[in-house]
């Protein structure tokens, strides 16, 4: 008996719907351009900057926390940047190429 049949005894005057929802609505704005993806180097401590988002900071905001969370690292948004702490360029473009982002890598 699989999870089908289950179901259908448990809630037999149920009846499926056939409508599915949409696969994916983003909840933060995609843009045309790229978004820059750096690499310094501040007080001899490496640093990943993300800048040239155009839409909302309350968006760029989100994004930052939810990449702080996923790498597990500290970071800040000023200025409309972000500012994550270590060198996880390779990880971060990867990222937000799979959010749908078009991303550059500039230095080293």
């Amino acid at each position: 008996m699989d999870l089908n049949d289950q179901l259908k005894n448990l809630f037999p005057d149920h009846i499926p719907s056939e409508d599915t929802p949409l696969a994916y609505e983003p909840d933060i704005w995609l843009q045309d351009e790229p978004i820059i993806c750096k690499y310094e180097k501040r007080k001899g401590k490496p640093i990943t900057i993300l800048e040239g988002y155009n839409g909302a900071d309350s968006d760029f905001k989100k994004l930052a926390k939810e990449l702080k969370t996923k790498l597990s690292v500290g970071g800040s948004f000023k200025e409309g940047k972000i500012i994550i702490q270590g060198d996880y360029r390779d990880k971060i473009m990867k990222l937000l190429q799979e959010k749908g982002f078009k991303v550059k890598r500039v230095g080293g």
